[in-house]
């Protein structure tokens, strides 16, 4: 795998490092270099092993992972971060993002939703590789914050296994903010399977035009129901 985008995962609960490491080790094109369940521990992997990303999340006994990312900004580490954290705060998002992340994954973690991450991190990557200079069309793509919700497909080319009409199909019953729905509900009104519906979803979480939240039944896990971003500030 000498091609393969290699990765560390930063994470204190060892049991959720295992699940993220069994989810990595399902997408191509990822290779899996080392696990720290301290800042210290992490700090030291990156520093020594220069990874591509780093799976970081935000809560350890001995800090946050906002810390370290300041600590690695610092030092003009050119390691990658994706934040896997529960941290719902705005604010926590606000100083990830000034800090440069490329992504922010909220817990609990799923499958699609971190292929899509990677995924699309992937695809960062190689277009910064072709690339010899910038023009403006070449940020806006690299930039995804740039980008206006409902951009077109001719401007941002979709992922495999994701499908334009699909995707338009699922965007449409988003159209008013009160919307809030759950994979399976999704799924039964366009006539796909839960999974299907909730690559979807997550892609457009990806896209940061939806964003979840987690409904406590009174039986059962917890679900993810999803909605326009900004509809739960």
């Amino acid at each position: 795998m000498s091609n393969a985008i290699r990765v560390v995962i930063a994470e204190d609960d060892s049991r959720i490092a295992e699940i993220q490491k069994r989810f990595l080790q399902r997408i191509p094109g990822f290779e899996l270099v080392g696990i720290a369940h301290g800042l210290e521990e992490a700090e030291d992997l990156v520093v020594v092993l220069e990874p591509e990303l780093l799976l970081l999340d935000i809560q350890f006994p001995t800090g946050t992972g906002l810390d370290l990312l300041r600590t690695l900004r610092a030092q003009n580490c050119r390691t990658d971060v994706i934040l896997v954290t529960a941290a719902t705060e705005v604010d926590t998002l606000r100083e990830a993002l000034r800090g440069g992340v490329f992504d922010y994954i909220l817990k609990p973690l799923i499958f699609e939703r971190l292929q899509t991450a990677l995924g699309n991190y992937a695809e960062h990557l190689r277009k910064l590789r072709e690339l010899d200079s910038l023009l403006q069309t070449d940020v806006d793509t690299l930039l995804p914050r740039t980008l206006q919700a409902g951009v077109s497909e001719t401007a941002l080319r979709l992922p495999k296994g994701i499908d334009s009409l699909t995707l338009k199909k699922i965007c449409s019953l988003f159209a008013e903010k009160s919307s809030i729905l759950s994979a399976e509900e999704v799924g039964t009104i366009i006539g796909a399977s839960r999974t299907t519906a909730r690559r979807y979803l997550e892609y457009l979480i990806g896209t940061r035009e939806l964003q979840a939240k987690i409904s406590y039944g009174t039986v059962g896990r917890p679900e993810r129901r999803y909605c326009r971003s900004g509809s739960l500030e």
